[in-house]
Formats: structure tokens, C-alpha cells, sequence
């Protein structure tokens, strides 16, 4: 990768990998629906600031607008809405390693739907061991805590989706503005969370606390408006395996932030999984050429 590249990439490691601490703190006072529907909102308002303050033009045909509104579900509503219920029960710490698991599912995805991103014998072994990582986590709550195994499914599923959303999101907005590529998809999912909330979760608590709200525009404006921006460009420029190889920083910025600052414990379970899920990742993507 190129030097712009790797600073956008430690970037981005550090503002996703911080935001499951905030997510933690804002649970705190509100529910899992709302906390997303806020951060989406948030989120949009950033995008239509720089398309107004860019003067990028709006995609007006439904054939641009398709992939953006599926997106919008797929790369942000769902998996938002399943990590945020998942750290109902989880720690932060946990989320951010089991999220570290999307490039291996984006490595298994990509081999059916791209030519250029084939399996190879290092990366089903980096499959293997990272499932074997999997298990570990999920071997501290088997038989104790039915809600903290849910939970972790619940992030892990997430996973999946990031990583399908990627891949899509290398086929289909090739000529899509990069603004647009973060912008759409936060505009559907803010109304789709928006529903959700005041359907599932009425009557809307609104915040109180200035952390929630500290929380709520840091997930918004840098978890999902400059995030987003950054990730799309990234997908497009080195490619959707190697950019979800940003889920490499998440587990040690995660474990730590929630050790520090939310008093979270950290077992054997976290750290030998933790080794084994970063581990498959460079065993995964041993001997590929950089970008």
C-alpha cells in the first residue's frame, strides 16, 4: 500500500476500533435501536455537509440508488443493530476481536464473487485458525451465560454481513462518487433505524447525559461519516480483503480502551482468542503482494 494508504488505514483502525467503547457508554442510558438510529442520523447530517460544501451531485436514477439503499442495510443498519444488541451482553473488548473476524469471511465471499480473490491453501488455514479463535471466545460463556453466546453470535453475524457488503461494494459503485458511497447508504439507514426504534423500542428515550451524547456524535460523525468515507475509498484502492484488514487494529485498541476505561476484565478466552483471530489474518494473507 501506498504511504496515503496506510495513514488512512491507522486512521481508520483507531476511530472503529474506539467506537465499541462508545457503544458501551452509550447503552449506558439508551436502547440498542435508538443508540443506532442517533449515530446514523448523525452520521447522514456529516455527508450532506461535505456533498453540499463539495457540490457533488445526487444520484437521481434508481439504478444508482439500488446498490447505495442496499448498503445502507446490509454494511450498516443490520450489522450496527446486531453489534450494538450484542454488547447488551458482551463486553467491548470481546466485540471489537470478534469483529476482527470480517477480512476471513470477506476471504471466503470474495473467492465466489471476485476473479481476482481467490482461495489459496494459507488462507483457509487463516480460515481454520481464526474459527479456532472463534471458539475459544465463545468457550468462556458456553453452559454459564446463554446471553453473552448470543450476544457474540450476534457480532459475528454482523461480521458476515460486513464482509458480503463489501465485496458488493467493490462490483457495484465502481462509478459511484466517494461521498455517496458513505452519504446513501447512511440516508436509508437512518430511516430504516429511525422505523425500527419507534416501532420496537416506544417510547424514544432521548439522552440526558452529556457522555451519551459525547458517545452518540462520535459514533455518528467519526464511527460513521468519516469512517465510511474512508473505508469506501480504501475498498476501491486496494481492494475489499485488504481494507477489511483494518479489523487487524480493533481487538488491541478494543480490549485496551475497555480495560482502561470501562473496567472489563481480560481472561485467557480474550487474549489466546484474540492471538489466534489476528494470527489467521497474517496467516490468511501470507505471501500476497501489497497494493
Amino acid at each position: 500500500m501506498k504511504t496515503k494508504h496506510w495513514i488512512l488505514f491507522i486512521l481508520l483502525g483507531l476511530i472503529w476500533g474506539s467506537s465499541f467503547m462508545w457503544i458501551e457508554i452509550g447503552l449506558r442510558e439508551v436502547a440498542p435501536f435508538t443508540l443506532v438510529a442517533f449515530r446514523v442520523f448523525f452520521g447522514f447530517l456529516f455527508g450532506l455537509v461535505v456533498v453540499f460544501l463539495q457540490k457533488i451531485p445526487i444520484p437521481r436514477t434508481r439504478a444508482e440508488w439500488t446498490p447505495l439503499i442496499i448498503l445502507g442495510l446490509t454494511n450498516i443498519a443490520i450489522p450496527f443493530a446486531l453489534i450494538t444488541w450484542g454488547q447488551k451482553s458482551i463486553d467491548s473488548g470481546v466485540a471489537s476481536i470478534l469483529d476482527a473476524t470480517v477480512p476471513l469471511f470477506t476471504i471466503l465471499i470474495a473467492h465466489f464473487m471476485l476473479d481476482d480473490d481467490k482461495m489459496s491453501l494459507p488462507k483457509v488455514l487463516g480460515l481454520l485458525v481464526g474459527f479456532a479463535g472463534v471458539v475459544v471466545l465463545l468457550s468462556e460463556d458456553v453452559g454459564s451465560s446463554a446471553g453473552s453466546v448470543w450476544g457474540q453470535l450476534a457480532v459475528i453475524l454482523a461480521c458476515v454481513f460486513y464482509a458480503g457488503s463489501s465485496v458488493y461494494t467493490r462490483l457495484f459503485t465502481k462509478d459511484t462518487a466517494g461521498i455517496m458511497r458513505s452519504m446513501g447508504p447512511l440516508a436509508s439507514s437512518t430511516v430504516v433505524m429511525g422505523v425500527s426504534a419507534a416501532i420496537i423500542e416506544a417510547p424514544l428515550k432521548i439522552p440526558s447525559l452529556p457522555m451519551t451524547w459525547i458517545a452518540l456524535l462520535w459514533l455518528g460523525i467519526l464511527g460513521s461519516g468519516v469512517a465510511f468515507l474512508i473505508m469506501f475509498y480504501l475498498m476501491h484502492e486496494i481492494g475489499p480483503t485488504r481494507a477489511t484488514m483494518v479489523t487487524y487494529l480493533f481487538p488491541l485498541s478494543g480490549v485496551t480502551l475497555g480495560a482502561v476505561f470501562l473496567g472489563e476484565a481480560v481472561t485467557w478466552q480474550i487474549i489466546v482468542g484474540a492471538i489466534l483471530i489476528v494470527g489467521s489474518l497474517a496467516i490468511a494473507n501470507w505471501g500476497e503482494k501489497p497494493a
